[in-house]
């Protein structure tokens, strides 16, 4: 029988973990409430110990999973956090926002490693599976490939004809998928910068896109109800 441990708290800053660690175990319902304003975007750590949250409230809050206590509040960012991720070591935690920044955090000591500038909003951030790459989404129509040894830009990529609402890399790390209110998603070569394909098919905005493991296959979402 599922166990819950619920709070009633206000719906704006609402955080559900489900944890099932056996399926001879009980599952159980943490509800964190760490944030004052929107939660909008979560992400687990590699090792999956660690949960960060962005908030609408401008900070990123990181949970320990296994206690569901907070660890710390990450405070930089001048407007709302809407999207975050874990670097493939964990060592690293890039956060977006609506500030026109990308701020690179060290994810044990808590303390801010870089801030990129950009010109425009940026709605999703991705690391490249050496670690080596970050891929922004930004409201100017452009995907920016960061160099994060040198810690400047490799190349902003132009294709999309309205704002890039999310990247993802393929596992090998070869192919960068950007989704966009075009609706279209393109495929990018990472190596030699050049787009691949153009993929039609939603009447809608896409709003989400993501790799099958073998990265052989693509799974896009959109605001037209399909996938």
């Amino acid at each position: 029988m599922m166990t819950r441990t619920v709070k009633v708290v206000s719906p704006l800053a609402l955080l559900f973990l489900i944890c099932a660690s056996a399926p001879a175990q009980s599952a159980k319902l943490v509800v964190q409430t760490g944030h004052t304003n929107v939660v909008r975007t979560v992400a687990f750590s590699p090792n999956g110990k660690t949960l960060a949250t962005g908030s609408f409230d401008k900070t990123i809050n990181l949970w320990d999973v296994r206690s569901g206590l907070q660890i710390r509040s990450l405070e930089g960012h001048t407007e709302n956090v809407v999207s975050v991720a874990f670097s493939p070591d964990g060592k690293t935690l890039a956060s977006a926002s609506n500030d026109k920044t990308i701020k690179l955090w060290n994810v044990d000591s808590g303390k801010q490693i870089i801030s990129l500038e950009l010109h425009t909003s940026c709605y999703s951030v991705a690391f490249s599976p050496d670690g080596k790459t970050l891929a922004s989404a930004n409201e100017d129509k452009s995907i920016i490939l960061w160099d994060l040894v040198r810690r400047r830009q490799i190349v902003s990529l132009q294709g999309h004809t309205d704002w890039v609402g999310t990247v993802a890399f393929s596992p090998d790390g070869r192919t960068l998928a950007s989704a966009s209110y075009d609706r279209t998603v393109i495929l990018w070569n990472v190596s030699t910068k050049a787009q691949i394909r153009s993929l039609k098919g939603h009447s809608d905005s896409v709003s989400s896109v993501a790799f099958s493991p073998d990265g052989k296959t693509l799974a896009s979402a959109s605001n037209d109800r399909t996938v």
